[in-house]
């Protein structure tokens, strides 16, 4: 399953805006407001928890300075990657698209592709903000 949101201009520069990225808690200010539980682990991991719905801990797996910032499920039970592409526009402006990719069946897919683009939507918003 393969998720993309439109491109989000931000108001910072690309090393700016990979710097706040790489600091995972910066992901709570990107959280949609059902947030119920949110927590770093360790600098390349944290959990987090909406409401009605299971914990996801997401693990840093790669990381291109500038331009990209590639986070995955830490779990196997449930595969899935979420990918930042930044793009720069000038010194002080970004574009950003995120990119979620899953392998799931098909009713895991149908069950969860809303919440998931739901979910996507809001942090490509919330990360327009910063």
């Amino acid at each position: 399953m393969h998720i993309e949101t439109p491109n989000t201009i931000v108001p910072k520069g690309d090393k700016e805006v990979f710097e706040f990225l790489t600091d995972l808690k910066n992901f709570e200010k990107l959280m949609p407001e059902n947030i119920d539980k949110f927590q770093v682990i360790n600098e390349d991991r944290f959990l987090f928890a909406l409401k009605g719905m299971p914990e996801i801990v997401l693990q840093r797996k790669q990381q291109t300075p500038n331009s990209q910032i590639v986070l995955g499920a830490a779990s196997e039970k449930l595969p899935f990657s979420l990918t930042a592409n930044i793009i720069s526009i000038t010194d002080e402006s970004s574009e950003v698209s995120l990119s979620f990719e899953g392998e799931f069946n098909a009713m895991m897919a149908m069950m969860i592709k809303k919440p998931i683009t739901n979910f996507m939507g809001t942090l490509s918003e919330n990360l327009g903000k910063i």
